[in-house]
């Protein structure tokens, strides 16, 4: 025990020690470390370029700040930063709170990786990670595949300082050690509540650390320091001077493959620079940049290579390490973007990205970093994806297509053509993500119809196509940023073992699998407790449980620790029962790949590795300052104390060195809330006294309770003897390995097969074993499955393999069956003059050798003797709009089968002109005729709206009749739908009992200035009726101009009732007349006249008036409104007769009448059709109606929602008012 010295008595020592205690316990707070390179781990990429370590000072005693980093939303500003597993050596992000702190994983490389998501949904917390997954290839890499982790409840003290006996407990040590160590004090950063820290390793003694003043009321970075190493962070050096005083620095990044490159990058409120430095931080040269870096991403090989993503999503690409950029793409999806890398690494500057095209659609698009023109752009997925459903990963490329309210996912391997990836038939997925695809299988988390807290693990084939069921109901939980996490853990270091919490009678569980999910276990319980006590646990009933969520910190690691360097060694929490529980939680490791497992302490601690696994670090998870940690050197069977530090610290993180010896440790911590950070450098090498000899190493056979052969190959390791205190160094691997005989236990159930409780695999319900590839063709073969195939990576020889294997058949000849005849897009729809490819699919048969016969028709067909001629399709231009029936007939020597395609060919519908009068009587029928540009454009339909009415009619011609029964100013809109796009047009009618109109002409020289276009006669008619009330005094209320298509010029003049107060009467038929003879008089006399330029004077003629009826000539008038009526035509008679070979007197006529001729002129070059018949109103239905009825005419295309209506108020040209 470590004595104290001094004169005063022991209780004085221990009264004042707990004083001072008392007062650091509530006057200070904790902190928590984020690993910035390890944020949210649903990332097709996983090489992390970083800034290191993320740490965030608490504000007031236990309580976290609840406020983001700025620009941190589930890992997108991480992304591409710049640090992988090696970087930084993650040691232990610690989250002190009042129930315990945490820390866990060794170094970066462990840190979670959530499953990549393909479906489309919400995904604010993702974002991609670099290509080429250094945290997954490196060593030290466990990789977990889910959600937060919960926070255990501090119990009473473990038992340090006992010595527990019984078999299986753990030993702890009674005697306190001394650790060598040293602190320094970042002095003048009291204030900073965040810290970025990188460590490069790999034999480097230089340290970088970042720390930040982040004003969380402002929202933004307010003051930096940046402080440099060399001597692995026993001393520091302050660099502001370097980077300039008045620089605020915000991020740290570094180069994956050459760690001593530096990229610093400033706070965009104040400037947007780039520092970078090539020696490892020592010097540093300030480029301007002339966008806002949102991330980076770096290449995984190239290391002067980078991608940046700016904040208004565009993505630049630099060869130079970010000394210049070039603009590659606009509208570039957050985080879906890549580089290329697969195994052969062909193409490394080739770029994937998802872009937003013009009209919102997201579209795959791959391109040279130097070079991504439109012309050298390639689209390897033909047609649309979903919004942010791009992932590339590995030798994989998946993307998302939602079709049918179903998503379909589609996966390419090895940059192939893409192919849908067949999940069992009714599984029908609305959820899915991509977790590994690792070893050449893509393993995925598919949440089906039924499912909703939960989701199902599934594996490919090598092509990553045919999925097999491998754990149902696996729990799932949702991350801070809405990102899915699933409870899934992949243990590092033994290649196809798995942990995973199953969701059974509401009940979680663990399970563990060491074949790729074939075969699934539960975890035997400990023997004994820490104290000795036997447990009385017996499977199935009772088992052990562990946690396998990460922290509710997304850049934070989780409580279950592995490394590749350790294969046989794992630490979690967990707890003894029927279920996993955040009770009771307690340490456990498990020193045999998780045959059997130790109890190591009663309450929440953060396990660390230490040169490769000989040496585990302990620190207690609390929110009291600590000066203490427990080491174990014989993988957690006893435990020694050891002080750190002669001061309690309050621990935020800590951080070790990357590489694989990893002997040096860095604590980050406070001595109090406002005291500068204070970093305590610890050197394990002193408590070794030698490295390790060839006899110091005992052989260790992995295996699975008992059986040594798994994954085909029985594997012997080395193992450090458990008496031996010697240093490890460098990691040598698997002693021997040696495949195995093949046993049915080497072989998962194939595509459409089930494993029945006989262990058989046996076919599906729904999958029909003998149904041949469709590409099987008479003469070639095919691989007849057996129902059985063998676990991808599986090295097992000889045995039952050749029974188990499927078997090359020769394709038998068959019928035709199962034609299918669609377009490339799937779409019903093809424009005019434009090329449409038809694909022709067959079911059962062979393409190859049958007689294909396709008619188009529009009177075109052809034939093919083979499919060659069709592999990319079946080409054919339309020169005519119409809905065009085609046919496909394939038959050969044993069969035929047909199939019918009914191709809508449409044109684009420009210009939509609303035909109707501009005056018209009361309770007359009125014309109205949508008058269309281009005349033939395919299937339409016609909604008709009438004034103020909510209820539109739907036809699908394009002219009605109606009436109206009130007078005044009506509106009619049509609206014509094409397709998905809608266009409209709105006319105002007047509508009156009496009215009358005059024909006017103009001065010749006005046809030398009229264009004949709609907005000229709208100006004209304002002018002519403005010279009219100047020259005659009328209101213009009686007044309506209409200037009319055509040459020479000429307009209609309509004289109106006005109704000049609600209790005045409309003016008789007589006043009208007075208006109409003062409107002639004041005409004939050139008294109505304008100016149109300078110098340019037109005179206005009356050319012959024409009168309306005085009264409505209905049968429900009067006998004295009758006799006026046939008193009017007697005179008009008269007129006539007398005045027939002199001079043609305007009769009196209906306005609606000569206005059909003025109708064919309304816009040029648009005449309007004559074959359009006309439709009462009585025979108009209403959308209920045309829904119900069955119509002899062509179907109604439905109205899109996403159609863009276009509006015209060109025609009428009159002005009223």
């Amino acid at each position: 025990m470590e004595k104290v010295a001094g004169w005063y008595p022991a209780w004085h020592v221990a009264l004042l020690y707990w004083t001072w205690l008392f007062l650091f316990t509530f006057g200070f707070t904790g902190a928590e470390i984020t690993c910035r390179s390890c944020h949210s781990q649903v990332k097709p990429q996983h090489q992390h370029p970083q800034q290191g370590l993320l740490m965030h000072l608490r504000t007031d005693r236990g309580e976290k700040e609840q406020r983001r980093f700025p620009g941190e939303k589930g890992g997108e500003r991480g992304q591409g930063a710049g640090m992988d597993a090696e970087d930084a050596g993650l040691q232990a992000p610690f989250d002190p709170t009042l129930s315990g702190a945490k820390i866990s994983g060794w170094e970066t490389r462990t840190l979670t990786r959530e499953p990549e998501k393909v479906a489309g949904g919400n995904r604010p917390g993702e974002a991609a990670a670099p290509a080429g997954d250094h945290r997954r290839r490196g060593r030290g890499s466990g990789r977990r595949r889910r959600g937060r982790s919960p926070r255990g409840t501090a119990g009473p003290g473990g038992a340090a300082g006992r010595e527990p006996g019984g078999s299986g407990a753990a030993r702890f040590g009674l005697e306190e050690l001394r650790l060598g160590s040293t602190t320094f004090a970042l002095t003048g950063d009291a204030a900073h509540n965040q810290a970025m820290v990188h460590w490069s390793g790999h034999n480097s003694s230089v340290i970088l650390i970042l720390t930040k003043l982040y004003d969380y009321n402002l929202g933004s970075i307010t003051e930096s320091s940046l402080w440099r190493s060399t001597d692995y962070g026993t001393t520091y050096e302050k660099l502001n001077d370097k980077v300039g005083l008045k620089t605020i620095l915000s991020y740290l990044y570094v180069c994956p493959t050459n760690k001593r490159k530096i990229m610093l990058l400033t706070d965009p409120e104040v400037e947007s620079s780039l520092l970078i430095s090539s020696d490892e931080g020592a010097t540093y040269q300030k480029y301007r940049l002339n966008f806002y870096i949102h991330s980076l991403l770096f290449h995984p090989k190239q290391e002067d290579w980078i991608l940046a993503y700016s904040q208004d999503q565009k993505l630049f690409s630099s060869v130079e390490f970010g000394r210049r950029w070039l603009l590659l793409h606009e509208g570039v999806a957050p985080n879906r973007f890549y580089w290329s890398m697969m195994g052969s690494g062909r193409e490394p500057d080739l770029v994937h990205l998802e872009a937003k095209t013009v009209d919102g659609h997201a579209q795959y698009i791959t391109c040279r970093m130097q070079n991504c023109s439109e012309a050298t752009r390639s689209k390897p997925f033909p047609g649309y994806i979903d919004h942010n459903s791009l992932i590339v990963q590995d030798d994989y490329v998946f993307v998302q297509l939602t079709s049918g309210g179903r998503p379909h996912y589609y996966v390419s391997y090895r940059r192939n053509a893409f192919t849908q990836m067949k999940l069992p038939k009714y599984s029908l997925p609305k959820d899915m993500h991509v977790i590994s695809t690792d070893e050449s299988q893509v393993f995925a988390a598919v949440q089906e119809w039924n499912q909703n807290d939960t989701y199902n693990l599934y594996i490919s084939d090598t092509q990553g196509v045919y999925f097999t069921l491998a754990l149902e109901n696996v729990k799932s939980s949702q991350g801070l940023e809405g990102n899915v996490m699933i409870d899934l853990y992949e243990v590092a270091g033994i290649k196809g073992m798995f942990l995973a919490n199953k969701k059974t009678d509401n009940q979680v569980k663990t399970f563990i699998t060491y074949n790729k999910g074939r075969d699934w276990n539960l975890l035997q319980a400990p023997d004994t407790d820490l104290r000795g006590n036997p447990v009385h646990c017996l499977l199935p009933y009772c088992s052990l449980h562990l946690h396998l969520k990460v922290s509710e910190n997304p850049y934070t690691s989780g409580n279950i620790a592995s490394r590749d360097t350790a294969p046989s060694i794992i630490v979690a929490s967990g707890n003894i029962g029927t279920e996993l529980s955040d009770d009771d939680i307690s340490m456990f490791v498990s020193a045999d790949a998780g045959n059997t497992w130790r109890q190591i302490f009663e309450e929440e601690h953060s396990v660390l590795y230490l040169d490769q696994g000989g040496v585990l670090v302990a620190i207690k998870h609390t929110s009291l300052p600590i000066r203490h940690l427990w080491l174990s050197f014989d993988e957690g069977k006893s435990w020694s104390k050891y002080s750190f530090t002669s001061l309690p610290l309050f621990v935020d993180g800590v951080l070790g060195e990357p590489g694989e010896e990893t002997l040096i440790m860095t604590v980050f911590g406070h001595f109090s809330h406002r005291s500068e950070w204070q970093l305590v450098k610890i050197d394990y090498k002193s408590i070794f006294d030698r490295r390790c000899a060839e006899e110091d190493y005992r052989p260790w056979q992995l295996h699975s309770q008992g059986e040594a052969c798994i994954m085909g190959a029985k594997r012997i390791y080395r193992k450090r003897k458990s008496e031996k205190k010697c240093m490890q160094g460098k990691y040598a691997g698997a002693m021997t390995s040696e495949p195995c005989v093949c046993t049915e236990a080497d072989f998962d159930c194939d595509y459409g097969y089930e494993r029945h409780s006989n262990g058989q695999c046996l076919p599906a319900f729904w999958y029909n074993p003998s149904s041949l590839s469709k590409d099987c063709s008479v003469g070639q073969s095919y691989l007849n499955s057996t129902g059985y195939r063998k676990v991808v990576s599986n090295n097992c020889t000889d045995g039952v393999r050749e029974q188990y294997t499927a078997k090359p058949q020769q394709c038998p000849g068959k019928a035709p069956h199962g034609l299918r005849i669609i377009t490339t897009d799937g779409k019903l729809t093809a424009e005019q003059g434009h090329n449409v490819t038809f694909l022709v699919q067959l079911e059962e048969g062979d393409l190859q050798r049958s007689l294909i016969q396709v008619d188009f028709g529009d009177g075109i067909a052809v034939s093919y003797a083979n499919l060659s001629s069709t592999e990319d399709g079946i080409k054919h231009i339309y020169q005519n709009v119409g809905i065009f029936r085609v046919t496909v007939l394939v038959e050969n020597s044993l069969g035929s089968d047909n199939a019918v395609l009914y191709l809508h060919v449409t044109c684009p519908l420009e210009h939509v002109h609303l035909s109707l009068p501009f005056v018209t009587t009361k309770n007359k029928e009125v014309n109205a005729t949508a008058v269309l540009w281009p005349s033939q454009v395919g299937t339409l339909t016609y909604v008709w709206w009438f004034g103020n009415n909510t209820e539109p009619l739907i036809t699908l011609e394009g002219s009605i009749t109606f009436t109206f029964s009130v007078e005044g100013m009506n509106t009619i809109t049509v609206q014509v739908s094409a397709g998905n796009i809608i266009l409209q047009d709105t006319k105002t009618i007047a509508v009156y009992e009496q009215f009358q109109s005059l024909r006017l002409s103009f001065s010749p020289n006005l046809d030398d200035y009229n264009p004949d276009i709609p907005e000229w006669r709208r100006d004209i008619s304002r002018v002519v009726k403005r010279a009219l009330v100047e020259a005659t005094g009328i209101s213009s209320n009686h007044i309506l101009v209409a200037v009319l298509p055509g040459l020479p010029t000429s307009a209609e003049l309509f004289i109106l009732p006005y109704q000049d107060a609600p209790a005045e009467n409309k003016r008789k038929s007589e006043d009208l007349e007075q208006i109409s003879e003062t409107l002639v008089q004041k005409l004939k006399q050139n008294f109505v006249h304008f100016d149109l330029k300078p110098g340019v004077r037109i005179l206005v003629h009356a050319a012959h008036l024409t009168a309306a009826p005085l009264v409505d000539p209905t049968p429900s008038h009067s006998g004295s409104a009758m006799l006026m009526l046939l008193s009017v035509v007697f005179v008009g008679l008269a007129v006539f007769v007398i005045y027939k070979f002199k001079r043609k007197i305007p009769g009196l006529n209906i306005y609606a009448q000569m206005q059909n001729e003025k109708d064919q002129e309304m816009i040029s070059p648009v005449s309007q059709r004559e074959s359009i018949p006309n439709v009462p109103q009585s025979e108009l239905m209403s959308p209920e109606q045309l829904v119900d009825e069955k119509l002899d005419v062509q179907p109604i295309g439905s109205i899109s929602t996403a159609a863009e209506p276009q509006s015209t108020k060109e025609i009428p040209t009159y002005v009223n008012g």
